[in-house]
Formats: structure tokens, sequence, C-alpha cells
């Protein structure tokens, strides 16, 4: 296997973007491997040219055997969202020289420091769970591509209402044709760029804010059935009892409004959250509701477990309802849940709970059971008084383990 390989990073204006070195290393090497565009920027060069394009591990199996010196161009730092990462896991003795990153050079152009940014790429991957990763945050930079482009990125940012940032755009960076400047997002949306571009958004004022235990009134919920929500008081317990992290993929398996998914997903916005309900009226309230609260989940139209099977493999799952196949869908949750995961169901009734219990087992989960009864004080003349809310009962499922009989009581 080479150990001769270096990874040079490059910036839009080519070779005057390197220093000596970096150009005596790359005129010296025998073979040259880089994208289009950065190997055209080496008309004059002597050695085997590879281009990058197509699958990358063929190309990694190639240099693993390879005897001759080689060099790979990369973009700016191939660290950062770059080649990089992947040569890195492939191939032993790699060297890596960056130039400086696109997001640098925006900022500088920009006139700010970038130390405090959130920086994500849209970039060859999908804008999904965008709204939520960013939501809050002062300033955001993005990678972008053709499809993720600047004006695609401004409408899916107004429909999520997020009218409180202003976007700098720099285009061509080090470039001929380099261009920069600022857009309100309804001009953004309407502009067009080069497809090298890199996206800064700036937060101009304060945007919404909605903590943990968002009040049921502020969900659109069905008329003139309201009520057919998961209450402030049981979500914020039910989703405790998640355990969710930062990047956790979460079911809530008859979502309703989405008030259990939405909140899950304001804590879990590196990860992922899918929603299915059976009522299309509910999920209509669902989707409008994901959009107020800015929060881009996948919401199917089915009755679980039909419709599962398109989600990803969760960390934790909510089940608000199970519609009446309780057994089946708690058969394929316990199949699909991950390790060291989660469930969380509701009950209204002693039937849902006995089955729920008795199913759990059957699965190879243990349970711990709470009776939450909550009453909220309510105004009558110049007194309060307190009304009962339904009692619900919150069973919390985890896999058994393998030496848990074996182990000693903390009680």
């Amino acid at each position: 296997m080479s150990t001769n390989v270096k990874v040079i990073g490059i910036g839009d204006s080519g070779q005057g973007s390197l220093i000596p070195l970096y150009s005596k290393w790359i005129n010296e090497c025998e073979v040259l491997v880089g994208g289009e565009r950065n190997l055209a920027f080496f008309p004059n060069f002597a050695g085997e040219k590879i281009v990058i394009k197509g699958s990358l591990p063929e190309l990694i199996h190639k240099l693993q055997t390879e005897e001759r010196s080689v060099v790979i161009l990369a973009s700016g730092d191939p660290l950062f969202y770059g080649i990089g990462g992947y040569v890195a896991k492939k191939l032993e003795g790699v060297q890596f020289y960056p130039a400086v990153s696109s997001i640098q050079l925006a900022f500088a152009r920009m006139g700010e420091s970038w130390h405090d940014a959130y920086i994500t790429s849209v970039h060859g991957r999908s804008i999904k769970g965008l709204a939520q990763r960013i939501d809050g945050k002062d300033k955001i930079a993005l990678l972008t591509d053709e499809t993720n482009s600047p004006s695609a990125i401004a409408s899916y940012l107004l429909s999520y209402g997020m009218t409180e940032y202003r976007a700098f755009v720099a285009e061509n960076l080090e470039g001929d044709e380099e261009r920069c400047g600022w857009y309100e997002l309804e001009q953004l949306r309407e502009a067009s760029f080069s497809p090298l571009n890199v996206v800064i958004l700036k937060r101009q004022s304060t945007g919404p804010v909605w903590p943990l235990g968002i009040e049921d009134d502020q969900f659109a919920q069905r008329k003139p059935d309201k009520g057919l929500i998961t209450k402030k008081e049981i979500r914020v317990l039910s989703i405790s009892q998640l355990g969710l992290r930062a990047d956790s993929v979460v079911w809530d398996i008859g979502t309703c409004t989405g008030s259990v998914a939405i909140e899950a997903a304001r804590i879990a916005r590196e990860g992922a959250v899918f929603a299915i309900e059976k009522n299309e009226d509910d999920l209509r309230n669902c989707l409008e509701n994901s959009a107020k609260f800015r929060v881009d989940l996948t919401a199917v139209h089915s009755r679980a477990p039909k419709g599962l099977e398109g989600f990803a493999d969760p960390d934790a799952i909510f089940i608000g309802g199970s519609g009446g196949e309780m057994e089946e869908l708690l058969a394929v949750c316990a199949s699909r849940l991950k390790p060291n995961g989660r469930i969380v169901l509701n009950a209204a009734t002693i039937e849902t709970l006995y089955e729920a219990d008795k199913t759990f087992a059957k699965v190879g989960f243990t349970t711990q059971i709470a009776l939450v009864q909550v009453s909220r004080s309510k105004p009558i003349l110049h007194m309060k008084r307190f009304d009962a809310l339904n009692p619900i009962y919150i069973i919390t499922a985890e896999r058994k383990q393998a030496d848990s009989e074996g182990g000693s009581s903390d009680e």
C-alpha cells in the first residue's frame, strides 16, 4: 500500500491559491487526482491524471495498491465537509495540507468573525430537518449545491416563517467572477446564483421562543372535537421518559396534532422525527403545527404498524394511540428499536394498560408505569376551583438485559 499520498487544498483561483511548496509537490508527483475543475488548473501536468467521479470506494481501492507518488486535490480544507475525512479512514499515512475554506473566505468578505457560527452543509444531502437545527441561532453558515441553492433555501425558510433572518451570499470565492452581497429572504427566493456559493444567515430580530411545554391551545386541533391532544403536563412527562439526545431518531405513533413529535424534534434537533397518523384531518393539523413551530418532521397518513417500514430505526418511540393493533404494533416497534432505546406508551384505560403491559413482557421488555392525575385551576366568580384532566398511565418500556435476573436490588 502506498503511503506517499498528499491531499492538498486548493482555492477557486487555482495555482494562485497555492504556496510554492504545494505547487512543487503537485508538479513533481506521478499521479494527480481531483475533480475536473481542480485538475483543469494544471493543464501541463506531465503525470497521470485521475478524475474523481462516481464511486469513491473504487478510487480508494486503486490508490491502496498505487506505488507512485500521489497528490489528491480538494477544494478548500479537505477535512471540512470534504473528501479528506473519507480518505483518512481508508488510506494509511496520508498527509493533509488545507487551503482556506470557503466558509472562512465568506466570513472574511462579510467582515465578521465565524467562531460563533453554526455551520452545516446541505451540499449533496437533504435539507430535511434544517428548520429545527438552525431555529434560534444568531449566525448560520450553509454549504450549498445546485438543488439546495440560495433561492431554494430562502423558500424553505419562508415556509417556516423564519423571516427574522437576512442572507449573505458569497459566490465564486477567489475566482474571476466572485460576487458577494446581502439579501432579504424574499429577494433571495427570486434571485439566481452560481453553483459555487456559500450562504450565511444572520438573525436581525428576535424570533419566537417555545420552551418545553407548549400550551395546548397553541396547537391547531380538530374542530369541533378539541381536546384530541396529549396534554401539556402528560406530554412533558412522557417526553422526559423517552430519554432523548440531540441526535435521537424518534417515532410518534398516533401523532394527532403532532404535539409530542414537535416538542421531541425541538430537543433532538440533530436527529430526525417520524410521525404517523390514521386520520387525515389530524395529519393536516400536525403539518400545520410543524410549520408554525419550525419543525421539519416526516409525517405520513397510515394506520400503524403499516407505514412504519419507511422510517429510520428509532432510538425512542412514543405511542399515543395503537388503533387496536397493540400486539402487532409493539412487536414491530420492539424489532426496530435501537439498543438501549425506549418505548413510551400513554394509556387512558385500564384495559389498554393491561394489554400493553402484557404485550411488552411478551416481546421481551420490562415496564415502569406511572399513573398521572392532573388538575388545572379554573376561575369561578372571584375564586378558583380545580378541574381534573383524565388520568393517564405512562408506560415506559425498555428491553430486558440478559444479566438482569442476577443483579441485586436497590430497594
